[in-house]
């Protein structure tokens, strides 16, 4: 299958039953032990994210992009601690929520600022670019393209999260554990970790913070770049 194949694999699903079943997983309702699992790996890569901004003291006024933000999990928080985040999202839906989630927890509708758009269509410039649990969606050749695209609106970090590549992993999912449920998610793809800190390398971005959340069904790998 192609490249364009996976992107409108991604898009649809999103705008269809993986933006309902994905508002509940990013929520705080009542979820299956599965669905659970996976909230609780996915806040605390979120509550990583946010510890270690926080730690540098700077937020105030910092510009944020968060690519892929989903229903706002981190933009919301960075805008609530100060910091002007432009987030985004392939889905139109998940960028709705997210406006709705950031009124009712904000009070405005000014910042954060939410658009739907695609990795490869975002412009501008940004101290900090941020992309969590993107990746996995798209090949590794894909996953270049967009790395190095990141790194072209960071002035200073980036910050992004992938499943890492490893046999355990690969067994995983080739036995249907990883994510389970063909009908449940998009294909899953792993990255191996040198591949990600090489294209980082090539992009002037290299590795100063690095954190690994793994719980029974979600598995992620983040990494915080400097020039």
């Amino acid at each position: 299958m192609n490249v364009t194949d996976d992107k409108t694999i991604v898009k649809e699903y999103f705008n269809s039953t993986g933006f309902d079943r994905w508002r509940r997983i990013y929520g705080d309702g009542e979820v299956n032990k599965v669905q659970l699992d996976i909230r609780t790996g996915h806040q605390q890569t979120v509550d990583t994210v946010l510890g270690w901004l926080k730690a540098d003291n700077n937020l105030t006024g910092l510009s944020i992009c968060d690519a892929g933000c989903g229903t706002g999990s981190l933009s919301i928080p960075l805008a609530e601690a100060g910091a002007k985040v432009y987030g985004s999202d392939i889905s139109e839906k998940m960028v709705g929520e997210a406006k709705e989630r950031a009124l009712q927890i904000l009070g405005n509708a000014e910042n954060p600022t939410f658009a739907v758009q695609d990795l490869e269509t975002l412009s501008g410039s940004y101290h900090t670019v941020i992309c969590l649990d993107v990746l996995i969606h798209y090949p590794q050749h894909k996953a270049d393209e967009m790395i190095s695209h990141l790194c072209s609106l960071g002035q200073s970090r980036l910050i992004l999260s992938f499943a890492p590549k490893t046999f355990a992993l690969s067994l995983l999912k080739k036995i249907g554990s990883f994510f389970p449920g063909a009908s449940k998610a998009t294909r899953a793809y792993l990255h191996r970790e040198a591949d990600v800190v090489k294209i980082l390398a090539r992009n002037g971005f290299f590795v100063q913070r690095q954190s690994m959340t793994r719980t029974r069904f979600y598995f992620s790998r983040l990494l915080e770049a400097t020039r």
